[in-house]
């Protein structure tokens, strides 16, 4: 065996390799030296200046112990620093091709600069996508397709308890708060909403006066900290949010129960990101990070969770009331559910907020390891309401990398009411992508409070870009709609999407996904028995599962036997006619409804 594997302490018998590793090592730090005695020597300043820093800085790396790269490679060690805080832009403008998405693809990005620049969004020769590859989704054009007029596509959000219902649309700005924005993007974002007809997610950092400023429709997001609305000691202060939630402009109000950057984690905002401002906007003290706390204080358990929100409804005035959650523990939605039924008191909306969304920083095992992502959510909101009966009392919206006229049209299909984008209308406001929201250095001025890095972001430039983002977004929603055979996105199903399967089969998303019976929750019919058993476990006295209900039917199912075959394609479309044209008008998703009125 050689003694360099048997040695701990070998020895060169000669000493070349040793003198040339320290030339190479020193090498730049040598060439420092050489250039500031020729500028000596020749009297040259620009020579004396560059090798006088080289030098200095080369005496620094070598004093310094704090990192052992710059110990052993003076001067030169500085390229690799360099390299890494260059390496997002590196990767995004030179390696990566135009698909990889990590998190967006160069072509996405490109897609909502384009729209947003009212610049063509066509491409020519033929499509970059493999068309057969695992996971695929089309949607399936009609022979009767027609180009849609009204393509301002909106939605009415307020039940029952609701006195001033909304009128939104169906594609909105999604949570992003004024002190991870900076208030240029927010005044941009703003206008935007303002000249599109659109609405704008205040985010849990409260309501600033860049957000008043234009006047766009707002929905008020509260989160744990209860920002804009707090005693001293950070809990609820219903005086303070009756004042400020009767403001006409706030046309929602959002409960925030988890984020999907970081579900089950407080937000926090850097010290050195909160100005007097934004300590004044969220009413926390100056100098000391800014912490959500990880959950609720005015409300321990589902029930109370009900009475919390019925409690904003009153003191906003009557206006639409509902929450937002990235999904963990299904029965304690469930819970939830079980609660607002024994209640008969329902939230106006829920949103749905996908593992993948996160416009702010978060720790790396939490956005890559914890909540449900957006499609398996939803589906698991939307089934649970459907199984329990009350899935036409609650509008359901959908978050995370929402950024296309598909991505929209996929989930309205799928049962959603409307979608929201955070990151698609910070590509809009000028976003690069370069992930460095969290350090305060953004260099497009969107995600930074220094004010000399925002103030390159021109407000009423990016207000029509905003507004013109939306605009070319709806028209391709529009497109595909029209293109399906329909007139209104509410009108979509999941038969209307196929997906080509890991075995090259092909299905439709109404088989491919597990669309439960109306109702059939409430008498544990559910054909997923899974479903069955997390409803059993939800107790809407408390966020904890119900074990003990869990073993009791368990035992009752074994006992009696469960019927669990599964739907036959006479069952899964009992509801399908072709009395429409031709059209196919089922009901899978259980969303179909009228078509609004287009007259105005």
């Amino acid at each position: 065996m050689p003694e360099s594997r048997t040695t701990l302490n070998p020895t060169s018998e000669h000493n070349a390799p040793y003198l040339i590793g320290m030339l190479l090592r020193y090498s730049t730090f040598g060439a420092a030296i050489l250039l500031l005695l020729a500028g000596l020597l020749l009297l040259k300043w620009w020579l004396i200046a560059i090798g006088g820093f080289g030098v200095a800085l080369g005496i620094y790396d070598v004093l310094q112990s704090k990192h052992a790269i710059l110990k052993n490679y003076p001067v030169a060690g500085h390229i690799r620093y360099v390299l890494e805080d260059f390496r997002p832009e590196i990767r995004q403008y030179l390696l990566e091709n135009d698909k990889e998405q990590v998190p967006f693809s160069r072509q996405q990005r490109a897609l909502v600069y384009q729209r947003a620049k009212n610049v063509s969004d066509t491409n020519a020769f033929g499509s970059l996508d493999n068309l057969y590859a695992h996971g695929k989704e089309w949607f399936l054009q009609s022979a009767i397709s027609e180009p849609i007029q009204n393509q301002n596509f909106r939605i009415i959000v307020g039940g029952e308890h609701c006195l001033q219902p909304h009128d939104m649309s169906v594609f909105n700005i999604s949570a992003m708060s004024f002190g991870s924005l900076s208030a240029n993007a927010i005044m941009a974002l703003n206008q935007g909403a303002k000249m599109g007809g659109f609405t704008h997610d205040t985010g849990e950092g409260a309501i600033s006066p860049y957000h008043r400023k234009f006047g766009g429709d707002l929905i008020w997001e509260l989160g744990t900290g209860y920002f804009g609305c707090r005693d001293a000691t950070g809990h609820f202060d219903p005086q303070s949010f009756a004042e400020k939630a009767v403001d006409p402009q706030v046309k929602m109000i959002e409960i925030k129960l988890s984020q999907g950057a970081k579900p089950g984690k407080g937000g926090v905002l850097p010290s050195e990101k909160i100005t007097q401002e934004i300590a004044d906007t969220r009413q926390v003290p100056m100098g000391q990070d800014c912490v959500s706390p990880s959950s609720h204080t005015a409300f321990s358990n589902p029930r109370e969770l009900v009475a919390f929100w019925q409690q904003l409804r009153e003191l906003s005035g009557g206006k639409p009331v509902g929450f937002k959650l990235c999904i963990g523990q299904p029965w304690q939605f469930m819970a939830i559910v079980k609660a607002m039924i024994e209640a008969d008191n329902y939230p106006d909306f829920i949103v749905i907020d996908g593992a993948e969304g996160g416009t702010g920083a978060a720790p790396v095992e939490f956005m890559d390891n914890v909540g449900m992502p957006m499609v398996d959510g939803f589906l698991l909101v939307h089934n649970t309401l459907v199984g329990s009966g009350i899935r036409d009392k609650i509008k359901l919206g959908v978050s995370g990398k929402i950024v296309s006229g598909f991505d929209i049209a996929r989930m309205i299909a799928l049962g959603a009411d409307w979608c929201n984008s955070a990151r698609g209308f910070m590509f809009a406001v000028g976003c690069i992508q370069s992930r460095s929201c969290h350090t305060n250095t953004c260099p497009t001025g969107v995600a930074t409070q220094d004010p000399y890095r925002q103030k390159a972001l021109d407000v009423p430039s990016k207000a029509e870009r905003v507004a013109s983002f939306h605009k070319n977004t709806l028209k391709s929603l529009a497109g595909i709609v029209g293109a399906v055979g329909l007139q209104h996105p509410s009108q979509l199903q999941p038969y209307h999407i196929a997906r080509r399967l890991d075995d090259g089969q092909i299905k439709l998303l109404s088989k491919f996904f597990y669309f439960t019976d109306e109702g059939a929750l409430l008498d544990h019919s559910a054909r997923a028995d899974v479903f069955n058993q997390m409803w059993v476990m939800a107790n809407p006295a408390s966020f904890l599962a119900d074990n003990d209900a869990l073993i009791a039917y368990n035992k009752d199912s074994r006992d009696k036997g469960k019927e669990t075959k599964a739907p036959t394609i006479e069952t899964v479309f009992s509801k399908v006619s072709h009395s429409d044209g031709g059209r196919l008008t089922g009901n899978i998703n259980h969303t179909f409804r009228d078509l609004p009125d287009t007259t105005s």
